[in-house]
């Protein structure tokens, strides 16, 4: 069977992204392609990379343009995507890769992001441990989801399996992450010109102002949690994609290095996008470019007595894109790798 598919906010970094990976499923055929300000234009004129889908023309953002199609992917910014989806008939599959429905708080969504709060839908992370086992198993059959933002996503995973069995202590975490600035999207920003972020790093969103925060604090706390501490850094560095989070956080009493190391191991043996790389060894960004995959490395600082956890991500396949497209194919009862690759691109 074939879906058909729309894609709204295609003309930016994650709808391009989107795309890229949508041309190449099997049981997926993109019909639509929606903007805002660059309606009316070829997508080849945005997506210069997509040869593929030069037959298409942008339209009109509106629901009456997205409605009819059996799967709708949305990547607009923040407080968007909620105004235009409850237009969308209940049973059409829309899975939102902004970050209108991703937190269960009012609360946490009125601090970090304002405006509108537009409620929860199924989140995106099939591999998060849940108190039910996976999340995979809440976006069997679901018909709204919401993709996770790229750096949470991240943290979770990597801190998931610890908590889950209780190796670590979840109220004494540090994440500093080195991110690609096509996490911030294609708008034109000033501190994200060439001339800013080339030949330097610089920190943003320092001191608990993250709108990442709450969202991977839910995660943890889906995990195992009772009680989440973050400190979470993230850093912009010249590289256009990709994710390269540190995340470390207290030993738990009594437990060894072989206890961790067998918490992460078991957690992800089965998964085929989660990949915890043997003991010494740790990813760099350029392992995982265009790939659905999140490398992991784990080590233990004996001394400080705490998990180091290092985990790569492309910030807009594993990120965002292919996490969407992996959920979407959950939603369908498809297999879970349908379209989507574990294979980066080199060098």
């Amino acid at each position: 069977m074939t879906f058909t598919v729309a894609v709204a906010g295609a003309s930016g970094y994650a709808g391009g992204e989107l795309l890229r990976l949508l041309a190449a499923h099997p049981e997926f055929d993109i019909t639509t392609v929606t903007a805002h300000s660059n309606a009316g234009a070829p997508l080849v004129a945005l997506q210069p990379h997509l040869r593929s889908l030069r037959h298409l023309t942008l339209s009109e953002t509106t629901p009456e343009v997205l409605t009819g199609h059996d799967i709708v992917f949305v990547a607009l910014p923040h407080g968007k995507s909620g105004e235009l989806t409850s237009h969308l008939d209940a049973d059409t599959l829309v899975v939102d890769c902004g970050a209108d429905h991703r937190l269960e708080s009012q609360a946490d969504w009125e601090s970090f992001y304002g405006g509108d709060y537009f409620g929860a839908w199924t989140y995106g992370v099939p591999e998060l441990i849940t108190p039910n086992g996976r999340q995979r198993d809440a976006l069997a059959g679901a018909r709204r989801i919401a993709a996770p933002g790229c750096n949470a996503s991240t943290v979770e995973l990597s801190l998931a399996p610890g908590i889950a069995v209780g190796v670590i202590e979840p109220t004494d975490i540090v994440s500093v992450l080195a991110v690609g600035p096509s996490g911030a999207g294609k708008s034109l920003k000033p501190h994200l010109l060439a001339a800013e972020v080339l030949g330097t790093a610089n920190p943003y969103a320092v001191g608990g102002t993250h709108r990442h925060i709450p969202e991977i604090s839910q995660g943890l706390r889906w995990a195992g949690a009772s009680e989440v501490s973050l400190s979470f850094t993230p850093v912009i560095v010249p590289m256009s994609r990709g994710i390269l989070a540190t995340s470390t956080a207290k030993l738990a009493e009594g437990v060894t290095p072989a206890h961790v190391r067998e918490a992460w191991a078991a957690a992800y043996v089965d998964e085929p996008f989660v990949e915890v790389l043997d003991a010494g060894q740790m990813p760099r960004t350029a392992d995982v470019l265009g790939a659905n995959t999140a490398l992991m490395g784990v080590a233990v600082d004996e001394a400080a007595g705490r998990v180091i956890v290092v985990t790569a991500v492309d910030n807009l396949t594993k990120g965002t894109a292919g996490a969407a497209i992996q959920s979407a194919n959950i939603a369908l009862g498809l297999p879970e790798e349908t379209g989507l690759t574990v294979n980066g691109v080199a060098p």
